[in-house]
C-alpha cells in the first residue's frame, strides 16, 4: 500500500496556490471554500492559513502548540539521575525551581533526549548502540573482503590438569559467508593463532575444503594481536590490505560477528560446563559435577559445527543457499600460494642473520640443532619462527631465501631427534672417510699386464674413442675451427686427379684435324 499523504505538506502546498492566485487578483471566495472542503475545515481557517503565508512571504509555516522546554540545569539534572526524569523533577522541586507536572516534565525529557540518549544515560555506551542505525555493505565476490575477530567460548574445558575457556579465532568471507580458517586456542588469543588461522584460511586441499584463497582485504578491529608486525607482514607480502575499524564497532565487521554469535546460540548453550546456563538461589549451579568435556572434544565439535555451518546453514542474507552453494556458485577467480611458501610467510623474522657454531644456532640465549647443520658451522642462516613456539625454528639462506630446514631446541629434542643427530654425524664422517679413500687409491697408479716388450699402459689412460667423444661434448671446442693451415701440412694431390690449367699456356687441341 502507498504511505498515507502528509497533510501538512498539502496544506502548505494549498495556501500556496490560494496566495498566488490572491497576488495575480484572481483568487475568489469559491476557491477558498473548495479548499475548507478538502480538508475539512470552515473557510475561516483557511483564511487564517492564508494570512499566515502572507506574514511569511508566501510560505506558510502553522504556529505548533506551546510546549515547555528543559532548560540546561534541568538538562543536567536529568543526566545526574541517570536519565530517571522523576527523580530529577523531584530535587528541581525540592531546590525550589519552577517545574510543571510531572507527565509535562517527563513529556519535555523525552522530546529533549532520545531514546538511544536515555539508554545511554542508564546503561552507558553499550546500551546506547542498541539504537545506531547501521547500513548494509555491498557483497562483492569471493575473497574479496574477509573478516575476522576473536571469540571466547563460554564454555570451561579440561587442558591437561587445568580448567579454562577456550578462544577461537575466525576468518570469514563477506560475500558467502563462509568461515575460510580458524583457530582454536586453550588461552587467550595471540598473534600465533591469528597467524595459524591465516594459514588455515588461505589454503586449499583436501585438509582445508574448498575455502581460501588470497583475499584483498582483511578488516579487523582494534585488537594488538591483529595490528602486530608480523600479521602485517604476512598479509602484506600476499597483497592484502588491513582495514582497521574503530574498536567496539560491531557492525563493521558483521559477518564475524553473525558467526560469533551463532556459535554462542547453538554449539556452547547445549555443552556441559556452559558458563551463561541458569544457576540456583544463590548463584550455585544446577550440577556443579557435571563432566566438562577435553580438549580435544571440545575441537573435535567445534570443526564438526563449523562444517555444518558452511555446508549445511541457509543464512537469510544468501536467499536460500549455503555458503558452499554460494562459493561454488561465484566466478571470480582464486588467488592461491604454495604451502612452503605460505609457511614462510606465516613466520616471525629475527632481524638480523646468525651464525652456525658448534653448538648449533644460538638465538635467546638457547641453542637450536638440526641434523642438516653438520659441516656448515660458520654459514649464516635466517631465523623464522612462530610466536610462543620456541621449541621449533624454520632456518633459510640469507642469500636467495631458500629454505634450509628446521631447528629443535637442544634441551628439548626427542631421543629420536637425537638419534637422527648422531647418525647424520657418522654419515658426515662415512662420506669423509670414503673421499679421502677415494683420493688416496687414484694417488697410486696402476699399469695394465703386458705379454710383449713394450712401454707400461697407465689403467687410467682414456680410450681413443671415449677422448673423441670427449672433445665433442666440450662447450666451445670446434676442432675445424681450431685447425691451423701453416701446422698442418695438406697432402700431395694425388695422380688420378685433374690438376689446374695454366692460364699462360695454349690449351690443347680438342679436334682431330688440329692434330699435328
Amino acid at each position: 500500500m502507498p504511505p498515507p499523504p502528509d497533510h501538512n505538506a498539502l496544506r502548505a502546498a494549498a495556501v500556496h496556490r490560494l496566495y498566488t492566485l490572491e497576488q495575480s487578483e484572481q483568487l475568489t471566495r469559491t476557491r477558498i471554500i473548495g479548499v475548507a472542503d478538502a480538508f475539512g475545515v470552515d473557510p475561516r481557517t483557511v483564511d487564517r492559513w492564508l494570512a499566515n503565508a502572507r506574514a511569511n512571504n508566501g510560505t506558510y509555516q502553522p504556529q505548533g502548540r506551546p510546549c515547555f522546554v528543559l532548560t540546561p540545569h534541568m538538562l543536567d539534572a536529568v543526566t545526574r539521575w541517570r536519565g530517571n526524569a522523576t527523580a530529577a523533577w523531584r530535587e528541581l522541586r525540592a531546590e525550589g525551581h519552577p517545574v510543571p507536572s510531572l507527565p509535562t516534565f517527563h513529556r519535555a525529557t523525552n522530546r529533549a533526549l532520545t531514546p538511544g540518549m536515555r539508554a545511554g544515560l542508564r546503561g552507558g555506551e553499550k546500551a546506547r548502540r542498541r539504537f545506531d542505525v547501521a547500513g548494509e555493505r555491498e557483497r562483492h565476490h569471493r575473497n574479496y573482503a574477509w573478516e575476522t575477530d576473536h571469540v571466547e567460548a563460554s564454555v570451561k574445558v579440561r587442558v591437561e590438569s587445568h580448567i579454562r575457556k577456550p578462544s577461537i579465532t575466525f576468518f570469514v568471507d563477506c560475500a558467502t559467508s563462509a568461515i575460510c580458517g580458524l583457530a582454536i586456542s586453550p588461552q587467550r588469543p595471540s598473534r600465533e593463532g591469528v597467524l595459524v588461522a591465516i594459514r588455515d584460511a588461505i589454503l586449499i586441499d583436501e585438509h582445508h575444503g574448498p575455502f581460501g584463497g588470497i583475499p584483498r582485504y582483511v578488516r579487523v578491529d582494534g585488537g594488538k594481536e591483529f595490528l602486530c608486525a608480523p600479521v602485517t607482514e604476512a598479509l602484506g607480502a600476499l597483497g592484502t590490505e588491513i582495514i582497521a575499524l574503530p574498536p567496539f564497532n560491531p557492525e563493521g565487521k558483521g559477518n564475524v560477528e553473525a558467526v560469533n554469535g551463532a556459535i554462542k546460540k547453538t554449539l556452547f548453550a547445549g555443552m556441559p560446563g556452559y558458563t551463561h546456563a541458569p544457576t540456583l538461589h544463590g548463584g550455585k549451579p544446577v550440577d556443579p559435577d557435571q563432566p566438562l568435556l577435553h580438549f580435544e572434544a571440545f575441537v573435535d565439535q567445534v570443526l564438526t559445527w563449523v562444517h555444518h555451518w558452511n555446508h549445511e546453514n541457509t543464512p537469510k542474507s544468501l536467499e536460500g543457499r549455503t555458503p558452499r552453494q554460494a562459493w561454488d556458485a561465484d566466478p571470480a577467480l582464486i588467488d592461491t600460494v604454495t604451502a612452503e611458501a605460505l609457511h614462510t610467510y606465516t613466520l616471525e623474522r629475527h632481524g638480523k642473520p646468525l651464525t652456525i657454531n658448534n653448538n648449533g644456532v644460538r638465538w635467546r640465549k638457547r641453542n637450536y640443532i638440526a641434523d642438516w647443520m653438520h659441516g656448515r658451522v660458520g654459514e649464516k642462516v635466517h631465523l623464522r619462527y612462530l610466536p610462543h613456539h620456541d621449541h621449533r625454528v624454520e632456518l633459510y639462506d640469507p642469500h636467495t631465501g631458500r629454505h634450509l630446514g628446521a631447528a629443535v631446541m637442544t634441551r628439548q629434542a626427542t631421543r629420536e631427534q637425537a638419534l637422527s643427530l648422531r647418525q647424520a654425524r657418522r654419515r658426515e664422517a662415512d662420506r669423509l672417510r670414503a673421499q679421502l679413500k677415494k683420493a688416496e687409491k687414484n694417488r697410486n697408479i696402476r699399469y695394465a699386464a703386458a705379454t710383449r716388450p713394450a712401454p707400461p699402459v697407465p689403467l687410467d689412460v682414456m680410450p681413443e674413442e671415449e677422448a673423441l667423444e670427449h672433445l665433442r661434448t666440450l662447450d666451445g671446442f670446434d676442432p675445424a675451427a681450431e685447425a691451423l693451415p701453416d701446422l698442418i701440412q695438406l697432402p700431395e694431390p694425388d695422380a688420378a686427379l685433374t690438376l689446374p690449367l695454366d692460364p699462360h699456356t695454349a690449351p690443347p687441341p680438342t679436334h682431330p684435324k688440329d692434330q699435328p
